[in-house]
């Protein structure tokens, strides 16, 4: 949930300002007016500043692993996995739950595949050198 923090502390009045000020009389009445006449008196609120609570768990992004199968398994698969993970890594931070979870496991998905397509291809290649040798 959202909770209001205290504003950032003022700071001291610098050497060479006067310590007070001469005040000035609060108008009173629905028409008030400030210390001359014709001006109009302007009441501000302060300042809340709210920050969003972090989530309990948030759900893994696979960032590292997608960024591994793209330069080393198989590249298209693990720009698509990189994508999910990023996506998922702003869910997170905005507090959506269900789509952070839709993303990863499809990020997951996504590496798992990538792994397996580039080990498969690896092997084949060893297979192939092999093969070619013995000829």
């Amino acid at each position: 949930m959202l909770q209001p923090t205290q504003p950032p502390a003022y700071q001291g009045i610098p050497a060479g300002y006067p310590q007070s000020f001469p005040s000035q009389p609060v108008p009173q009445g629905p028409h008030a007016q400030g210390p001359y006449p014709g001006q109009s008196v302007v009441t501000m609120q302060p300042t809340v500043f709210v920050t969003a609570a972090p989530l309990a768990d948030p759900v893994p992004d696979y960032l590292c692993y997608s960024i591994f199968t793209m330069v080393c398994c198989c590249f298209p698969l693990g720009i698509a996995a990189l994508v999910y993970s990023c996506s998922t890594r702003n869910a997170n931070s905005l507090g959506q739950q269900a789509l952070a979870e839709k993303n990863s496991k499809t990020a997951r998905t996504l590496n798992h595949v990538a792994l397996a397509i580039g080990l498969v291809f690896i092997v084949l290649l060893i297979v192939n050198q092999i093969m070619a040798h013995k000829e």
